[in-house]
């Protein structure tokens, strides 16, 4: 006659543990937006001469393909050369927005996957409830980090601004759904507004970034003057333009 002990046991014993986790992650991924339909050696020209300008930015980076200023680009051979193309140029070409329904067929034969983010996916329709009462009543969530950001560190604040006290080195990413605070030299990246908020601005003490971006409109190392560098400045959004402002 099995004991209590020997029952405890066998029950134990078929538990079964799971030998994988699905868990959320924030990605930051790069729009790669077509502005023309003539995908000829001139376009490819221009972008080669791009990419000298920022050769490690973008290599291995993921790419969304943005499609919203190029509703008449509907020849298959032509996406699908440019996908090609931009893999060539070691871009990690993954997903497709904006895109007409001929578009997104071609593109899934491409081997794209359609994406909604930030601005270009707005929130669908909900009736009010109480629980969404409750969650505009919440206060956001900032985050103050009083540390370095080291390379190779990501900080992410998910719902609300961040705030680093200390510099952010070359190589380190610090990214906000709000506005970036940052009291030390900003050397890394800063994205702002990761959600789409246009409102959103990046402070820093001194700038020396590789990558300012708000809303997914972003601004490299090489396309800040020189007398912008190691000054007191703010970034703000203005028209579709990062506009790149000193204090004093």
């Amino acid at each position: 006659m099995p004991t209590e002990e020997t029952k405890s046991r066998g029950a134990a014993a078929s538990v079964t543990v799971r030998p994988f986790q699905i868990r959320g992650r924030f990605l930051t991924a790069f729009a790669f937006r077509v502005e023309s339909t003539e995908l000829d050696a001139a376009f490819y020209e221009a972008l080669d001469a791009q990419l000298s300008e920022m050769p490690e930015l973008l290599r291995d980076a993921p790419i969304i393909l943005d499609m919203d200023k190029a509703p008449e680009l509907a020849e298959p051979d032509a996406i699908k050369g440019l996908v090609a193309q931009l893999r060539e140029r070691d871009f990690l070409v993954f997903g497709v927005q904006n895109a007409s329904a001929p578009q997104l067929a071609v593109a899934r034969e491409a081997g794209l996957i359609p994406v909604k983010v930030g601005r270009d996916a707005p929130m669908p329709e909900q009736k009010p409830s109480r629980s969404r009462k409750v969650d505009r009543l919440l206060p956001p969530d900032n985050k103050l980090i009083a540390a370095p950001v080291r390379s190779g560190q990501t900080v992410y604040a998910e719902r609300g601004d961040l705030t680093i006290v200390g510099p952010v080195s070359s190589g380190a990413e610090i990214v906000a759904s709000g506005s970036i605070h940052v009291y030390g030299p900003l050397r890394g990246r800063a994205i702002a507004g990761a959600h789409g908020d246009e409102t959103a601005r990046i402070f820093c003490q001194s700038l020396d970034a590789e990558l300012l971006a708000i809303a997914g409109l972003y601004r490299t190392s090489e396309s800040i003057q020189d007398e912008l560098r190691q000054r007191s400045v703010q970034v703000v959004l203005n028209n579709d333009r990062l506009d790149v402002e000193a204090f004093g």
